[in-house]
C-alpha cells in the first residue's frame, strides 16, 4: 500500500496540485477534458475523487499522446502513482463518431485505437467534452453552482446544458429509468438569429466574412473577438483594434472600453437567446446548465447581463420559460465528474454475470 501526502504549488504555471492525503492500493484511473485550447488531466483513485490535476497548453504537443505521455512521466504523477494505468476517459471539444478524431478548433488528430494501443491501456473512451459535461450535472453539488434568474427545476425531466468556450458546447441528459441519457449534439453550429437590430446590422457586416453565421461563431472566444471588431466596424472606426477574448472582457470589466463592454453585452443577451432555444427544443424544464471557459470569469458582467430576461423572452412562452431555472457552473473540473461516471458504466458492464446456485 501506498502513502503519499501532496501539497499545492505550481509546476511551470500550469499544474494545480490539490492539498490531500492518499491512501490506495490499486491503480488508479486516468481522466481527462480536452478542449480547443488546453488539456486538463487527473487521477482518479476513489470516485469523485481526483488529484494531481494538470493544465497543459494543447498547443504545446503534437498529439494526445505526446500531452498524457508527458503528464503521467510528470513529478506530481510520479509522486502519487509511478505504476501502470488500466482504465481512461477522455472528453474532447469535438464530435466523436468512428475511430479517428479530428479536432475542429484544435490541430490534433488521432485514432482512438492507436492512442489506446500506444498507451497500453485495457480500456479508453473517449467521448465528446459535452456530453461528458451533461453527465456530470446531476453529481454537482450545490456550493458548485449558481441559479441565475428565477424558476424551479422539476425532478427526473430534461436538463439542458450550453457553454462557450474556445467554441459552443450544446448537449442535455434525459432521465431513462435509473440512469440519464447524455445527447451528443452540435447544437453549437445552428445558424444564428438576430432578436433586435442592433443585432440584425452586426450579422450583415459578419456575412460580408462568413456566408454562413452559426450561433458558435457569436457565442464563443471568438466570438466575442468578432463581436468586438464588428461593433467596431459599425461605428465607423477605419482602423480596427484586436482584442483577445480576455482583453475585452478584463476592458469591459474595468469600465475603461466602451465597445467592450457593448461586446459583453450582446455576447450574454445572445447566450440567453440561445439558451432559451435550447430549453423550448428539449423541453428542458429539469434546468438549463451553462459551462464552458468563458462566462464564470465575466463576473457581475454576467450576472448584471440580459442574459435571464433574453432567455425568457419568447413572446407566448415567456411564461414557460420563466419556471425553468437557469444555473451557472462553477466546479473548477466538472467533466471529470462526467468521464468517472461513463467509465463506471462502462466497467460495471463488463464485469461477469454471476447467479447464486
Amino acid at each position: 500500500m501506498l502513502l503519499r501526502h501532496l501539497r499545492r504549488n505550481d509546476i511551470d504555471g500550469d499544474t494545480l496540485v490539490q492539498d490531500i492525503t492518499i491512501q490506495h492500493s490499486s491503480a488508479p484511473r486516468l481522466l481527462a477534458d480536452i478542449g480547443g485550447t488546453n488539456a486538463r488531466f487527473a487521477l482518479e483513485f476513489e470516485a469523485h475523487r481526483f488529484v494531481a490535476v494538470v493544465v497543459l497548453s494543447c498547443h504545446a504537443y503534437a498529439d494526445p499522446k505526446a500531452a498524457i505521455v508527458d503528464y503521467l512521466n510528470s513529478e506530481v504523477v510520479q509522486r502519487v502513482w509511478p505504476g501502470a494505468i488500466h482504465h481512461a476517459a477522455i472528453a474532447i471539444a469535438n464530435p466523436v463518431d468512428g475511430d479517428v478524431v479530428s479536432m475542429t478548433n484544435n490541430h490534433w488528430t488521432f485514432s482512438t485505437t492507436a492512442l489506446k494501443q500506444a498507451l497500453a491501456l485495457e480500456t479508453l473512451l473517449v467521448v465528446n467534452d459535452f456530453t461528458a459535461l451533461a453527465l456530470a450535472l446531476p453529481h454537482l453539488e450545490s456550493h458548485e453552482r449558481i441559479q441565475i434568474g428565477g424558476g424551479q427545476a422539476q425532478e427526473n425531466r430534461v436538463i439542458g446544458l450550453i457553454g462557450p468556450g474556445t467554441g459552443l458546447g450544446v448537449s442535455g441528459i434525459i432521465p431513462c429509468q435509473e440512469k440519464w441519457v447524455p445527447l451528443c449534439s452540435e447544437g453549437g453550429h445552428t445558424s444564428f438569429s438576430p432578436t433586435n437590430k442592433t443585432e440584425l446590422a452586426l450579422l450583415e457586416v459578419i456575412w460580408q466574412e462568413f456566408p454562413h453565421v452559426s450561433a458558435e461563431r457569436l457565442i464563443s472566444g471568438m466570438g466575442l473577438e468578432l463581436l468586438y471588431r464588428s461593433l467596431q466596424t459599425l461605428k465607423g472606426v477605419t482602423q480596427l483594434e484586436t482584442l483577445s477574448a480576455a482583453e475585452i472582457s478584463a476592458r469591459a470589466s474595468d469600465v475603461t472600453c466602451p465597445v467592450c463592454t457593448e461586446a459583453v453585452s450582446h455576447f450574454c443577451g445572445m447566450l440567453g437567446t440561445v439558451a432559451g432555444n435550447l430549453a423550448l427544443t428539449l423541453g428542458a424544464t429539469g434546468g438549463v446548465y451553462i459551462g464552458g471557459g468563458i462566462v464564470p470569469k465575466l463576473g457581475e458582467l454576467f450576472l448584471a447581463s440580459a442574459f435571464r430576461q433574453r432567455f425568457e423572452a419568447k413572446g407566448r412562452f415567456a411564461d414557460y420559460l420563466a419556471q425553468i431555472p437557469t444555473y451557472l457552473i462553477t466546479a473548477e473540473y466538472p467533466a471529470f465528474l462526467g468521464v468517472s461516471a461513463l467509465l463506471n458504466e462502462h466497467l460495471a458492464a463488463q464485469q461477469p454475470y454471476t447467479r447464486d446456485s
